[in-house]
């Protein structure tokens, strides 16, 4: 089981009254997470529930990293950490969700709703809402536009260079219409190159290369930026062997095996190198009793592992090496 089945496990377990308490202090996209792994895990046996348990028991028996959970002393450590702007917005999602503003609000919403409601609004206002998106939601939302918009509204974020604080607080006014938010907004340095890159390793095979040609076209020196930084499934074979080892303990075998039809010789040989040789010769076994796998099934499979590469890098979990620095 993945890291968010197991945690999806014990919040089935404990009853819906606390398992509310709990999502009450996660972000939407771990609560979207959660609740998507709960959907996977609804015939578990016995045995499975009682070590998922007996694991996370051994957890909370070990002491705790930081023994004051105060809101000054979260605030001062993070604020210490990533410094007083981009501690902010993490600090009032932290704590219980306070202060959210009207496009903080968005975050919650399913991408198609977000792309009804800034459909019809100026590509720069698109691309500052989208910049203030997680990259996979924003990647979402990015195919539910026009096609003849996409181009221009991923330019934009990657050439966004912080926003004034007049000009941001104007804007999430207009979002705030139907959300009550807050207005006291400082100044913000949201999008850039890393950010469109990162978008466009969420979307869809072939979308993001029209995408990246259309943005040559009118910038080549960006776009080759941009994909620069991109990450995508091949590029597995750069990771260390510690990263490797991390990201094999959350991926399942059998989405292991079906994303490894379409990868590159050296991909395959960096995770089989990376696992017990009964593992390995097992996976290998998998691969070849599975028989012709569809296209669709493997990119997919592909995205999901990638999904779960960013996360782990985003949490500081694993490093991916310098040249794929956009996830970092």
């Amino acid at each position: 089981m993945t890291g968010s089945q197991r945690a999806a496990l014990v919040l089935l377990s404990l009853g819906e009254a606390q398992a509310a308490e709990v999502l009450k202090h996660m972000g939407p996209r771990e609560v979207q997470k959660l609740g998507m792994a709960m959907t996977t895990v609804s015939a578990v046996g016995r045995d499975t529930v009682a070590e998922v348990f007996d694991d996370f028991v051994d957890s909370l028996a070990q002491p705790a990293a930081i023994g004051a959970g105060a809101d000054d002393y979260i605030r001062a450590v993070l604020t210490q950490a990533l410094g007083e702007e981009r501690a902010s917005g993490l600090i009032d999602r932290i704590l219980a969700g306070r202060n959210t503003s009207g496009l903080d609000t968005l975050k919650w919403m399913e991408p198609r709703a977000i792309a009804e409601l800034v459909r019809n609004e100026h590509p720069q206002i698109i691309a500052i809402v989208m910049a203030h998106l997680d990259e996979d939601q924003a990647a979402e939302v990015l195919k539910c536009l026009a096609d003849r918009v996409r181009a221009d509204v991923l330019l934009r974020i990657a050439t966004l260079d912080g926003i004034p604080p007049n000009a941001l607080n104007e804007l999430n006014e207009v979002m705030a219409r139907q959300f009550s938010g807050n207005q006291n907004l400082k100044s913000s340095t949201i999008g850039g190159v890393r950010m469109a890159a990162n978008i466009l390793n969420f979307m869809d095979s072939g979308q993001d290369e029209e995408i990246l040609t259309s943005i040559n076209r009118i910038d080549e020196p960006l776009g080759a930026r941009i994909r620069d930084l991109m990450f995508v499934f091949d590029n597995l074979a750069d990771l260390d062997d510690r990263a490797i080892q991390a990201v094999l303990r959350e991926i399942p075998s059998d989405k292991l095996a079906i994303a490894l039809r379409g990868a590159e010789a050296g991909v395959r040989e960096k995770i089989t190198a990376n696992m017990s040789q009964r593992a390995a010769q097992i996976l290998l076994e998998d691969m070849e009793a599975r028989g012709p796998v569809r296209l669709a099934e493997v990119e997919a499979a592909q995205k999901e592992i990638l999904a779960e590469v960013r996360r782990m890098a985003d949490a500081g979990t694993i490093q991916l090496a310098a040249k794929q620095e956009a996830f970092v």
